[in-house]
C-alpha cells in the first residue's frame, strides 16, 4: 500500500476543500511528493519531517534522502523516508524529475488550470506513431509553460534525457540546427554537417526535445522534421504560434484558460475553481497576499478574466497592476487593455513584458497581405463568417487573391479562430479575434488610414444582410435567420452606431433608417425593445422633415416598439405621423400597418370601438394588397379583441383561421401565438381541458424554438393559470415566475402586471392573503400608470377577493363594484372561468353585511378610484 505524507509548507495558502477533494498548493506539492515514491514507501516534506521529529514512536527515524527536483519545475525540496522497523526500507532511486538527464528550467510559481491539456498532450506523446506535436496558439496563450509541465511528467518515459531548447532569441532558420546541436552539446566533424552529426548522436536515443518558440524560424521545420525520419525513438514537442506543416506534425491547439458564464455567475467557492479566476487569485495574492476571493469582489475577478480573454499572460499582467488601482479600477481601464498591461516581469522575454509586445511580435511575422487581412478582421464585433469577410474586402477593392489562403494562414498563425457554429453542422465555421488581439488590430487599422472606409464596408454589408433577413423572419426560415442576426447582434450593432456618426450625414442617415425599418421583427421577438426604441428615436430625430418611404417604416417601426413597452401616447404620435406620410406617399400596405397601429392603441385606451373599426379597416387593405402575413397577424388581433369582450365562439373562429394561414406560410411565431391564444380563449371560456393541454405545450415549445421573448412568457403565464386551476400550485409559481422575468427583461409593463396577479392568484390559493394583497397592488399601480382600464379591473377584483376572505365584505363590494364599472365602460365583461368565484363570493358578502349595507357599498364602490384604492390598502399597511 502507498502511503504518503499530505503535509507540506506551513506558509502557503491552506488547501481548499472542494466537491473533487482538497485542493491548493500545498495538496499540488504533497501529489507531486506522492508521485515520487513507490508502494510501501512514505515520503515526508522538510516542513513535516520539523514538524514530527521529535514525536516518533520507538522503532522508527527518519532517513534524510536528500534534495530533489520534483516535477513541478520548482526548486529542490529535501525529503525524508520514514522507516519502521520490520518494515521494507530499501526502495530504488525516487522517480523525481533529476532521476533523468534533463535541463527544464526552473519554474516560479505552479502550473494552474491545465490538468486536462497536460493530460491530452502526454497522451499524444506516448502514442507509438506520434513523434512530434506542435503546441499552438496566440502569444500569452501559455504554450512554453504547459510544454514544460508535460516534458516534466514524461521524464520516466526518455531514459536519455529531455531538453529544452529555447529558439526565442533566432531569427535565422539556418541556425536552429546548431542552436540544437549546442544545446546538447554535440559539436561539428569534418566531413560531417552538424544536421549529420545530430542524426547520428540521436539515431539510438530516447530522447524528447522541447523546441520553443518555432514560429519565427518556421521554414527550418523541414530539418527539423528530417531528424525524426532517421531516429525511431526521438520525439519533438514543439511551441509555436504557427503550425509547421511537415508531415509527421500532430497539432495541439492550447485555448485560453476556461472562464465563467458572466450571466450565470455561481458562488465565490466554485467560482475560484475556473482556471482563469484560480490564477487571477495565484497571481494577485503575490501582490497583495491579503487578497481573497468574496461575494462583493467575485463579479469583478470574473469580468476581469472575461474582458482578458482567459490569456494567462494577459491575467498576470492585470494582477501586477493591483498594486495600484483597486479592482473596479482595473476593470474600468480595460477598455484600453494594451495600454494597461504593461510592465510584466523583468525576467520575461520582451516580448511578453507587455501585451501589445506579444500580439506586435506575431503581427510582424506576417506578410502584408496578411497584416492587411488582419486589419480588415479586427472591424468584426464578435467574429464572422467567411462570406461577410469576403463581401467587406470586396467592398475594398482589396486584391483578387483568394481570401480563404489568408484566413487559413492566420488561423495556422494563431491569431484567429475558426468556432463551429452550434446546431449549424456543415455551415462555414465562425471566425473570431480574441478581444485583446482585435485591440491591436483595431490600433492597425486606424494607424493604416483605413479605419473610415473598413467601417462603411462593413456598415454596408449589415445593412443587406439585415435586409435579406426581415422577409425570411416571417416565413419558415425565421428559426435559422432570427439565430443568424443573434450571432451578428454586436456587428449590427457596430453599424447602427456608424450611420448615427457624423460624415456623409445624408447616406448614414439613409443606412440608419433602413436599419430602423428592418430591425423590427429581430428587436421584438429576441426582447431588444430598448435597444431599437433608442436607436430609432436617434435616427427619426434627424431625419425630420424627410418625406421618405424609409422614414415612414421607421415611424411605424418606433410606433410598435413603443406600443410593446406601453408607451401608447407616444407609439400612437407615432403612427399617426407614420400614417400621414404613407398616406401622401400612397403606400396602401404602410396605410394598413399604420391603422393596425392605432388600433392598438385605441384598445389600450380602452376605446374597443374605435379599436374594432381600424383593426377591420387594416384588415380589409391588406386583403387588397395580398399581403398574407399581415392578413394573418390582423386576424389574430381582431380575435384578441374579441375575447376581450366576451365573443368567445367569434374569437376561436379568427384564430382558427389565424392558425391556418401562419401555418400554411410557416410562420413558427405566428402559429405558436394563434396556439397560445386559442388556448386561452378556450380555457377562460370553460371549453375542453384536454385541448388546452395540447394547444399550450405545443406553444410553449414552439416559443422556445424560435426564442421568442414575449411570446414564452405569454406562454408561461398561461400555462400557470391552467395549471393553478388543476391545483398544482408548484408548476404554477414556477412558470409565472419565468414568465415575470422574462417580461421584466424585456420592459413588457402590460405582461409585468399581469404575471404579478396571476403570481397574487396563486399566493391567495395557497392561503398567503398578505403576500397576494401586496401583488394584487403592484400590479394596479403599474396598469394605473398605463391606464389599463381592463388590467385596473382585473387587479381591483382580485383585491377584492382577499379582502372578502379576510373579514372586509365591505371593502370587497366596493371594490367589485369599482371594477365592474370600469368594464362596462370598455366592453370587456368579466371571463367565465373567474365568474363562478366572483359570484360566489359576492353573494357570500351580501348575506355577511345585509342588503342595505351591501347596497350602500355597492354604491360608494361605483365613484371609486384606483387612488382611492390604494390609499385605503396603504391605511391598511
Amino acid at each position: 500500500m502507498e502511503i504518503f505524507s499530505w503535509f507540506t509548507l506551513k506558509d502557503r495558502e491552506p488547501p481548499r476543500l472542494a466537491p473533487e477533494g482538497y485542493i491548493g498548493l500545498d495538496v499540488h506539492h504533497a501529489a507531486r511528493i506522492k508521485s515520487a515514491g513507490y508502494g510501501g514507501q512514505v515520503l515526508l516534506s522538510q516542513t513535516t519531517r520539523d514538524l514530527v521529529e521529535h514525536d516518533l514512536p520507538e522503532g522508527v527515524h527518519l532517513r534524510d534522502i536528500g534534495e530533489h527536483l520534483l516535477k513541478d519545475l520548482g526548486r529542490k525540496s529535501r525529503l525524508f523516508q520514514l522507516v519502521i522497523a520490520g518494515m521494507p526500507a530499501d526502495f530504488p532511486p525516487i522517480r523525481t524529475l533529476d532521476a533523468h538527464p534533463n535541463n527544464l528550467p526552473i519554474q516560479p510559481t505552479p502550473l494552474v488550470g491545465r490538468e486536462q491539456d497536460v493530460l491530452a498532450v502526454k497522451d499524444l506523446l506516448c502514442r507509438e506513431q506520434v513523434c512530434l506535436v506542435t503546441l499552438t496558439g496566440p502569444g500569452g496563450v501559455g504554450k512554453t509553460r504547459l510544454s514544460l509541465q508535460v516534458a516534466a511528467e514524461l521524464s520516466e518515459h526518455f531514459s536519455d534525457g529531455i531538453f529544452f531548447v529555447s529558439l526565442a532569441p533566432l531569427s535565422d532558420p539556418a541556425l536552429v540546427v546548431p542552436t540544437i546541436a549546442r544545446t546538447l552539446g554535440i559539436r561539428e566533424a569534418a566531413g560531417y554537417s552538424l544536421l549529420d552529426r545530430l542524426k547520428e548522436e540521436l539515431q539510438q536515443k530516447q530522447q524528447l526535445l522541447l523546441l520553443d518558440n518555432f514560429e519565427q524560424v518556421v521554414s527550418a521545420s523541414v530539418q527539423v522534421a528530417d531528424l525524426l525520419t532517421v531516429c525511431p525513438q526521438l520525439k519533438l514537442l514543439v511551441t509555436s504560434r504557427q503550425v509547421l506543416h511537415v508531415q509527421a506534425e500532430h497539432e495541439y491547439t492550447v485555448p485560453p484558460l476556461a472562464m465563467p458564464d458572466l450571466t450565470h455567475l455561481p458562488d465565490p467557492a466554485t467560482l475560484a475553481h475556473y482556471p482563469a479566476v484560480a490564477l487571477f487569485l495565484q497571481r494577485a495574492q503575490a501582490v497583495k497576499p491579503e487578497f481573497t476571493l468574496t461575494d462583493a469582489n467575485a463579479r469583478a475577478v470574473a469580468e476581469i478574466c472575461v474582458h482578458l480573454d482567459g490569456l494567462p499572460l494577459a491575467i498576470e499582467l492585470a494582477t501586477a497592476r493591483m498594486k495600484l488601482l483597486p479592482l473596479q479600477a482595473l476593470l474600468a481601464r480595460l477598455g484600453q487593455r494594451l495600454t494597461l498591461l504593461t510592465s510584466g516581469a523583468r525576467d520575461a522575454p520582451v516580448r511578453q513584458q507587455t501585451l501589445r509586445n506579444t500580439i506586435e511580435w506575431s503581427y510582424h511575422l506576417l506578410d502584408p497581405k496578411e497584416q492587411r487581412l488582419f486589419r480588415r478582421l479586427a472591424i468584426f464585433v464578435g467574429g464572422c463568417t467567411l462570406t461577410s469577410l469576403e463581401a467587406v474586402c470586396r467592398a475594398l477593392n482589396d486584391d483578387a487573391e483568394p481570401i480563404l489562403d489568408g484566413v487559413a494562414s492566420l488561423i495556422d498563425k494563431s491569431l484567429l479562430l475558426h468556432i463551429d457554429q452550434e446546431g449549424q453542422e456543415g455551415q462555414e465555421p465562425r471566425l473570431l479575434l480574441l478581444e485583446t488581439i482585435r485591440e491591436y488590430g483595431l490600433e492597425t487599422l486606424a494607424a493604416s488610414g483605413e479605419m473610415e472606409p473598413t467601417r462603411k464596408a462593413h456598415a454596408g454589408y449589415y445593412v443587406l444582410l439585415a435586409e435579406e433577413a426581415e422577409p425570411e423572419l416571417a416565413g419558415p426560415q425565421q428559426v435559422v435567420w432570427l439565430k443568424r442576426l443573434e450571432r451578428e447582434h454586436d456587428n449590427l450593432r457596430a453599424a447602427m452606431q456608424w450611420s448615427l456618426e457624423g460624415g456623409e450625414a445624408g447616406k448614414r442617415i439613409e443606412k440608419a433608417l433602413q436599419l430602423g425599418g428592418v430591425l423590427e421583427r429581430f428587436w421584438v421577438v429576441r426582447g431588444y425593445r430598448s435597444e431599437g426604441r433608442s436607436f430609432l428615436a436617434q435616427v427619426l430625430a434627424r431625419s425630420a422633415g424627410e418625406k421618405t418611404p424609409l422614414r415612414a417604416k421607421a415611424l411605424i417601426t418606433a410606433a410598435r416598439l413603443a406600443f410593446s413597452q406601453n408607451r401608447y401616447e407616444q407609439g400612437e404620435a407615432l403612427a399617426q405621423e407614420g400614417l400621414a406620410l404613407f398616406r401622401e406617399l400612397g403606400d396602401r400596405r404602410g396605410i394598413a400597418l399604420s391603422l393596425d397601429r392605432l388600433g392598438m392603441a385605441a384598445w389600450r385606451r380602452g376605446n374597443f370601438t374605435m379599436a374594432r373599426a381600424l383593426m377591420e379597416e387594416d384588415l380589409a387593405l391588406f386583403r387588397e394588397v395580398g399581403d398574407q402575413q399581415r392578413v394573418a397577424w390582423s386576424l389574430f388581433t381582431l380575435a384578441l379583441l374579441d375575447s376581450k369582450q366576451g365573443e368567445y365562439a367569434r374569437a376561436q373562429t379568427l384564430l382558427g383561421e389565424s392558425l391556418a394561414l401562419h401555418r400554411t406560410l410557416g410562420n413558427t411565431r405566428g402559429i405558436a401565438a394563434s396556439l397560445s391564444q386559442l388556448a386561452w380563449v378556450i380555457f377562460v371560456s370553460l371549453g375542453d381541458k384536454a385541448r388546452i393541454s395540447t394547444l399550450l405545450e405545443e406553444a410553449r415549445a414552439l416559443n422556445k424554438e424560435v426564442g421568442d421573448k414575449e411570446g414564452m412568457a405569454v406562454s408561461c403565464t398561461l400555462s400557470a393559470w391552467f395549471a393553478l386551476s388543476q391545483g398544482d400550485t408548484a408548476a404554477a409559481r414556477s412558470l409565472v415566475e419565468e414568465g415575470l422575468i422574462l417580461y421584466r427583461e424585456m420592459g413588457h409593463q402590460e405582461g409585468t402586471a399581469e404575471s404579478l396577479t396571476m403570481l397574487a392568484r396563486v399566493e391567495a390559493y395557497q392561503g398567503n392573503y398578505a403576500a397576494a394583497r401586496m401583488l394584487y397592488e403592484e400590479s394596479l399601480m403599474i396598469a394605473q400608470d398605463m391606464d389599463d382600464k381592463e388590467l385596473i379591473a382585473s387587479s381591483l377584483e382580485g383585491l377584492a377577493g382577499v379582502a372578502a376572505v379576510q373579514g372586509e365584505p365591505a371593502q370587497a363590494v366596493r371594490l367589485w363594484r369599482a371594477a365592474e364599472a370600469l368594464r362596462e365602460v370598455i366592453g370587456a365583461p368579466l371571463p367565465p372561468i373567474e365568474r363562478v368565484d366572483y359570484e360566489r363570493l359576492v353573494a357570500k358578502a351580501r348575506v355577511q353585511l345585509g342588503e342595505e349595507a351591501f347596497t350602500s357599498a355597492w354604491a360608494q364602490g361605483r365613484t371609486m378610484t384606483p387612488d382611492h384604492v390604494l390609499a385605503g390598502e396603504m391605511e391598511k399597511t
